[in-house]
């Protein structure tokens, strides 16, 4: 019997621990794949102890996934056994939707198939993500992984990557454009890396003069305070675009207060209580803008990993080991990781075999 093991939590107060199931048979369009990294993302301590009400248990978490194609379907056209891919936050679609058809899967107006803590389309049965030995997937929603980059170091890029490349696309980041990155963890690190790769003039803002230098090495040309406000009045009406990854409820206005004109913040963090409401004239008398984004479509993700690729860009991550998850999110909780943990799952197989 063809058995995945994996670390689940079985309820809301529990520990993750051991936990084995049978995946699905492939069907004519799926990969097979053996996981051999798995990024930690702060929504899977969300899902894991129930913080958004919606996890269906057990839950085995991880949607940002780096392994080996080890089988594939009958009828499989995109990978062979072999090849190095990866998986991000969702494993499925509508694909009929008009954001489907856009190659925008992520917004599919029927729900897309998050890779775990979702229902398959087919037989409703619940999936299950990267904190385990192997994953099956259709082949529309598998990434190629540039063979160049550190595989363990690519992990993030498929949740944490995509969600700060995606607004600095949409919002034609490059040469030229002043661009504000708010926060400086897993979303943040990445948003400066990618931004400063596109060629804008890249500032970070952090409440920790202790980031001033890590900021700086990580691609950010400034690092402003955001706590003082003498600082934060230097850069009045002079951003083209700000990115905001800070998932904690705080004040917007002092950040829409340093938008040029035209200018726009994208909130990518997804804080457990919704932020005061803005100053509407701040707004309105500028034609400034305030909106959203979630994760990225296939396409672009696809995008975004070729870039790295060429640019030689990954996550700056601490590797741990299966049965050290437990630890890693009561750290996560005190931002005490720099700026990723990423799970060797070869610790997993080594546990299982025991």
């Amino acid at each position: 019997m063809n058995i995945t093991h994996a670390y689940a939590a079985q309820d809301a107060k529990s520990r993750l621990a051991p936990f084995d199931y049978k995946p699905r048979e492939l069907r004519a369009h799926d990969v097979q794949i053996e996981v051999l990294f798995c990024g930690v993302c702060h929504s899977d301590l969300h899902q894991a102890r129930d913080e958004w009400h919606n996890t269906i248990f057990p839950v085995v978490p991880g949607h940002e996934i780096v392994g080996r194609v080890t089988a594939t379907g009958a009828h499989t056209q995109k990978y062979r056994v072999g090849d190095l891919v990866g998986v991000g936050c969702m494993v499925d679609s509508c694909r009929t939707c008009p954001s489907c058809q856009e190659g925008l899967e992520q917004y599919c107006e029927n729900g897309m198939v998050p890779t775990y803590n979702g229902q398959d389309r087919e037989t409703q049965e619940v999936t299950y993500g990267g904190y385990s030995t192997s994953l099956v997937v259709h082949e529309d929603f598998v990434l190629r992984v540039p063979e160049n980059l550190d595989p363990a170091g690519v992990a993030p890029l498929l949740c944490a990557g995509i969600t700060t490349w995606s607004p600095l696309r949409h919002w034609n980041v490059g040469p030229g454009k002043k661009v504000g990155i708010v926060g400086l963890g897993g979303l943040g690190h990445m948003g400066v890396k990618l931004a400063h790769a596109l060629g804008a003039h890249v500032v970070l803002f952090t409440t920790s003069p202790s980031k001033i230098e890590d900021g700086k090495r990580l691609g950010a040309d400034e690092v402003v305070i955001s706590k003082d406000p003498q600082q934060m009045a230097q850069h009045a009406n002079s951003f083209d675009f700000i990115l905001n990854t800070v998932a904690a409820q705080h004040d917007l206005n002092p950040f829409i207060n340093l938008l040029k004109r035209d200018g726009n913040m994208t909130l990518v963090g997804a804080p457990e209580n919704d932020h005061p409401a803005p100053h509407v004239f701040d707004l309105i008398f500028k034609r400034r803008s305030v909106a959203g984004s979630l994760i990225g479509g296939i396409a672009e993700t696809q995008e975004m990993l070729d870039f790295c690729g060429k640019h030689n860009i990954t996550s700056d991550i601490e590797l741990i080991a299966m049965n050290q998850i437990n630890e890693a999110y009561e750290r996560m909780l005190k931002s005490d990781v720099k700026y990723r943990f990423v799970i060797d799952i070869d610790t997993l197989r080594q546990e299982s075999a025991a």
